[in-house]
């Protein structure tokens, strides 16, 4: 990352800096190291909840460098519930190492690369993805069959081919939230309804975001658009110093949303905080940084099981040994909570602190 991120001996004291505060900024935190990189990542169904965490699936891309096919992973992922993991125990991994917490349950031998996935909001056992042609693939990952990617195994046999564009659509891909739509943009400048670069909220169908190549993420109201497209953004949120290549709206607050960059790091925006920041410092409406990762980050979700959940992927295996590195993180809730209710729990922490200590 030394084009975007400043010089390698930069980018690893910015990394055991952000990680020996890990315990402080986080509830949860898992680090998992690829063997190939990914250019995607996306939560899948919960399937199983327990007493102290849940499992879901999640599904991520493999991309090789021929010596074995590319392939779709379908993955079971054990998801810690909030307020269980232990703060000393949550900074303790090995960068070099799989997560336990990741555990591949299935794959799929993809006919080609796979640049984006896309969950159908309505059933999320099916997907969409890209690869570098014109078509859209659809899957049902519950009844594909398990392949052993090996050098020479046929192509998987999407249960769904999409045409229609003329040249490749290759990244822009989305699912509609309301109705079981696949979107998808291609190099043929045709699109279905949005440009699927941009995102849409669910939870406000007026708020739309789009990220761009000057570092900046801007907000748009569909209302304040002319027939053309053409307007104004109602805010432009800078606080990135390379290429914006992920935006996505919070599935739980309708004001928060995120950003992820070729600089490494995976902005949390509050736009209802702009105009009311207290830190000149801080960039307008950003209350929350993730920089775990070394390397640009390529893909994000947050997890509507469990909101205030990230899966993040980036492109750092020069860095970490392997592939690249799959995070999967939930903040401190002490930082996205009402300010007033925050501080009443220390105050009551302080007393019990206080009603503790050995008396002399």
């Amino acid at each position: 990352m030394k084009e975007r991120g400043g010089s390698r001996a930069a980018v690893d004291e910015r990394y055991a800096q952000w990680k020996s505060l890990i315990p402080v900024l986080y509830d949860w935190f898992a680090n998992h190291n690829l063997v190939w990189p990914s250019l995607s990542c996306r939560w899948g169904p919960q399937f199983e909840k327990a007493t102290y965490k849940n499992r879901q699936r999640l599904y991520l891309s493999e991309q090789t460098d021929g010596s074995v096919p590319n392939t779709l992973v379908i993955a079971n992922c054990e998801v810690v519930k909030p307020r269980v993991a232990a703060a000393e125990h949550i900074s303790q991994f090995n960068e070099e190492a799989r997560s336990p917490f990741v555990k591949k349950y299935k794959t799929i031998v993809h006919p080609g690369e796979v640049n984006r996935i896309r969950e159908l909001p309505q059933n999320s056992k099916i997907i969409a993805t890209h690869t570098d042609s014109p078509d859209v693939l659809v899957w049902d990952v519950e009844a594909q069959p398990n392949r052993h990617a090996v050098l020479g195994a046929s192509e998987s046999r999407p249960d769904l081919i999409l045409t229609g564009h003329q040249e490749n659509a290759e990244f822009a891909l989305a699912m509609c939230p309301a109705e079981p739509y696949v979107l998808s943009g291609g190099k043929d400048k045709f699109v279905v309804l949005w440009s699927i670069q941009d995102h849409i909220s669910a939870l406000d169908v007026n708020y739309i975001l789009t990220g761009s190549a000057d570092n900046s993420v801007r907000m748009w109201d569909r209302r304040n658009l002319g027939s053309g497209g053409a307007g104004s953004p109602i805010h432009k949120f800078e606080g990135h110093k390379a290429a914006v290549l992920c935006v996505q709206w919070s599935p739980d607050r309708a004001s928060v949303f995120g950003s992820s960059a070729e600089d490494g790091f995976l902005n949390v925006w509050d736009h209802e905080k702009v105009g009311k920041k207290k830190n000149s410092n801080v960039p307008a409406g950003l209350f929350f940084q993730h920089a775990g990762h070394r390397d640009k980050i390529v893909d994000f979700h947050w997890n509507s099981s469990d909101p205030w959940t990230i899966v993040s992927v980036s492109d750092d295996g020069e860095s970490t040994g392997g592939g690249g590195t799959l995070q999967i993180w939930r903040m401190s809730d002490l930082i996205y909570r009402p300010e007033d209710e925050v501080l009443t729990e220390l105050e009551n922490f302080k007393a019990h602190l206080a009603s503790c200590a050995p008396r002399n």
